[in-house]
């Protein structure tokens, strides 16, 4: 959607620290211990200062100091400054030193690359990057960079994580917002329980964020997001101006307004399309089947190509333009498809939304743009219509776990605000799974298996349909079986696209050695292929609240003939699991030559304090220790 961001890759910082010639610069020996633990980077000092001069400007000063402790930091120590209409870069320094602090090299402005950001012909943009990196192979190492950065604009402000590179510590950082005392904007914070330091002179105040000492962020299993667990600062202006246009974001409905006004007018369509419209709505009997006659017609006519110019990435191309050039990005696709829906007599509104599964990023407390994407919003008698219109293969009305289950902001001329997309709940998010496997003597299995997939459950599969040939689709499955020796006789899908989409999976195997044969007896897994529940452990102690995104439903039924001249020696024991967290149980029985498993799994969606961890931890353990569980069979 937009890439108005005020950020570098790991430079945005401010405020130059007087070094006297000679002197040493953050010699690694000053590195406490603990803050090499599990370390690639340690950021010496992250300082950013954030100047606001007027609506029409700002500037923001960053200075930055990190040591590289090894070869997989080097990488993320480097310098990416992005630039545009609305940001001009207006100096950048630097500098390298040994591990005692002594001056290498410094950077010289012809070392520096300037590279646009268009690249595979997917993507239009007026960016372009400042580049540098330090080539340096002795390590550890100091790098230093300052860059000083005009904002021609006081609509985006930063958002300040001190910790942000994977194996980084930081020993200290800061970020301070200087403003005219009659300056109003917001701010929010995560894992920071103090105030900032506010100081008023001369008609400026100064608010200031600091930290020190930050371990490395460990990632978990079912956390929350990144942001809600380490120390973070959202800043967000109440009045604002960008370009020539002025807003106020100190509600969602005044930011709804300007997103709105920004994009109004934009909707006209040419006398062909127009027509077009008409020829493929006019006979049809009800809105919905309107809806989806012109979001084939969309998906099937227009393609998606990423276009960040003009009014920082926010504002439309008009109907007309995208209609004569045939592709748009997601708001102009979005608008092109708002435009045949009004003119079809079908009213509908653009939604900014931050997409990704999983990702939210909306406080409702705080109003603010940390928005990425647009969608569709089309109400209805009894139902709203949703529609994802970058994608050309996605059922009408379905969103898919990409934008599904979330606030979004929609743009409408009531300043409508925030309104939120479906919930795909466990009866829309199933896999039911039927195996039918023959078993011989030497512990060899042919396993014919039917998997359907549906609601987000079939999302990853989509995608891989339609963006591998058959052959990386093979490579993917392999990846995936948890068998140790098969060969794949045959693959196959069948898509059934509907507002709750399915995908019909056949896969026929042939696995060498599936069971072990020990003397007179075979021990066989039953559980064929539905074993990936992760192994979590105690190891350490948990920092981040369980989260589970979304609730699913899954169901194995397997049946395995056994080889002739066998009888079973013993089957697993029945497993029957309720908790919190959702349910498990797992049987298997024999009915003349013929094993049958049956498992089931339902996991809830939710929010669960830390404490809760261990259980799951039982849980998990307890599904772990069933799905493996082995069947003998003693020959006769």
């Amino acid at each position: 959607m937009k890439f108005l961001q005020l950020t570098v890759a790991l430079i945005l910082t401010a405020a130059r620290i007087p070094v006297l010639a000679g002197d040493p610069v953050y010699p690694v020996s000053a590195i406490p211990d603990s803050l090499k633990k599990e370390a690639h980077l340690v950021k010496r000092l992250d300082e950013r200062t954030l100047q606001v001069t007027s609506l029409k400007e700002m500037r923001m000063v960053s200075h930055i100091f990190i040591t590289v402790l090894d070869e997989e930091g080097a990488a993320a120590a480097g310098m990416v400054e992005r630039y545009d209409k609305q940001t001009e870069i207006k100096s950048i320094s630097g500098a390298l030193y040994d591990a005692d602090g002594k001056l290498i090299k410094r950077l010289k402005q012809s070392d520096l690359r300037d590279v646009s950001q268009q690249g595979d012909g997917s993507l239009m943009t007026d960016s372009r990057y400042k580049i540098h990196r330090f080539y340096h192979n002795v390590y550890p190492y100091t790098v230093e960079y300052e860059v000083e950065v005009k904002l021609n604009n006081s609509f985006l402000f930063p958002r300040w994580t001190p910790r942000d590179e994977k194996h980084c510590t930081v020993q200290e950082a800061r970020l301070t917002v200087n403003t005219p005392a009659d300056f109003k904007f917001r701010y929010h914070t995560f894992c920071y329980p103090n105030q900032p330091v506010v100081r008023e002179d001369k008609g400026q105040k100064s608010y200031t964020w600091e930290v020190r000492n930050l371990p490395v962020y460990k990632e978990e299993y079912y956390s929350l997001e990144e942001y809600k667990l380490t120390p973070t600062v959202w800043l967000a202006p109440d009045a604002f101006r960008l370009d020539d246009y002025e807003g106020n974001m100190n509600t969602w409905k005044g930011l709804s307004l300007f997103a709105y006004t920004l994009n109004a007018g934009r909707d006209e369509l040419p006398d062909n399309i127009k027509q077009k419209v008409h020829q493929l709505t006019d006979n049809l009997p009800g809105n919905d089947a309107k809806i989806a006659a012109l979001y084939k017609y969309l998906q099937q006519n227009y393609r998606y190509i990423s276009i960040q110019l003009g009014i920082g990435g926010l504002q439309t191309f008009d109907a007309r333009t995208t209609a004569a050039k045939g592709y748009g990005d997601c708001k102009a696709l979005s608008n092109f498809m708002m435009a045949m829906l009004k003119e079809a007599g079908i009213p509908s509104s653009c939604a900014w939304v931050k997409s990704g599964e999983g990702q939210t990023d909306v406080q409702e407390d705080f109003p603010v743009d940390r928005f990425d994407h647009v969608i569709l919003c089309i109400p209805g008698a009894k139902d709203t219509t949703w529609l994802e219109c970058t994608s050309n293969t996605l059922p009408s009305g379905y969103l898919s776990g990409f934008t599904a289950g979330r606030q979004v902001l929609l743009l409408d001329e009531k300043g409508s605000g925030l309104v939120r997309t479906p919930v795909y709940g466990m009866a829309s998010n199933q896999q039911h799974r039927t195996i039918s496997a023959t078993l011989d003597e030497n512990g060899n299995m042919k396993a014919d298996a039917l998997t359907v997939r549906t609601g987000m459950e079939q999302d990853d599969l989509h995608e891989v349909l339609h963006a591998l040939n058959k052959e990386k689709q093979l490579e993917r499955m392999r990846s995936e079986l948890d068998i140790a020796s098969y060969d794949i006789v045959s693959y196959d899908c069948e898509e059934t696209l509907s507002r709750n989409p399915s995908i019909a999976e056949h896969i026929v195997l042939n696995c060498k050695g599936y069971a072990t044969v020990t003397g007179k007896r075979i021990f066989v897994t039953p559980n064929v292929l539905n074993r990936s529940i992760p192994k979590l452990t105690t190891d350490s102690a948990r920092i981040s609240p369980l989260r589970f995104r979304y609730e699913f439903l899954h169901s194995d039924t397997v049946k395995i003939t056994i080889p002739d001249g066998y009888k079973l020696e013993s089957l697993p024991a029945a497993t029957e699991l309720t908790t919190k967290f959702g349910s498990y149980s797992a049987s298997t029985t024999l009915s003349g030559n013929t094993v049958t498993y049956i498992r089931r799994m339902e996991r809830k969606a939710g929010t669960f304090p830390v404490a809760a961890y261990e259980d799951l931890v039982k849980f998990y353990s307890a599904i772990n220790k069933s799905d493996r569980a082995r069947l003998v069979m003693l020959k006769m």
